[in-house]
């Protein structure tokens, strides 16, 4: 099955919704192959692992996405990660690769939202605002 950047854009931000933010983890499983290939240093192999890391955040866990790029199979989503039970958000770059319509495999750059205070560059890391 091929799919264009747009699509697999799509795929990828209606994932992330269903299953962080909606917590519909049945519906999540259409997304994630069987087979999903983690990357992560955070999260256990497979669908199975990232279905369980989320079951056990807290409901307070949301997800919002900034920049969304594709090409070919590959999707790269900035992201940011509030409300998982620390005093900071996680800001992340997901790559994703898609095989046959679903998530196939991934990785992840995540590290620690900076305040306006901490930041040297006095930009925020994630959209046009520091969080507050």
């Amino acid at each position: 099955m091929k799919t264009t950047p747009e699509q697999n854009k799509r795929l990828v931000l209606e994932a992330f919704d269903t299953l962080f933010n909606k917590r519909d983890y049945e519906a999540a499983k259409r997304y994630w192959s069987p087979t999903y290939i983690q990357h992560s240093a955070h999260i256990k192999p497979g669908r199975d692992g990232l279905l369980d890391l989320t079951r056990s955040a807290p409901p307070t866990l949301k997800y919002e996405h900034d920049l969304v790029v594709a090409e070919g199979d590959y999707v790269i989503v900035h992201g940011r990660f509030s409300g998982r039970g620390s005093s900071t958000n996680w800001i992340a770059a997901d790559i994703l690769r898609i095989e046959n319509g679903v998530l196939q495999e991934h990785w992840d750059v995540l590290q620690d939202e900076a305040t306006e205070e901490q930041s040297k560059s006095k930009a925020p890391m994630f959209g046009t605002s520091f969080p507050e």
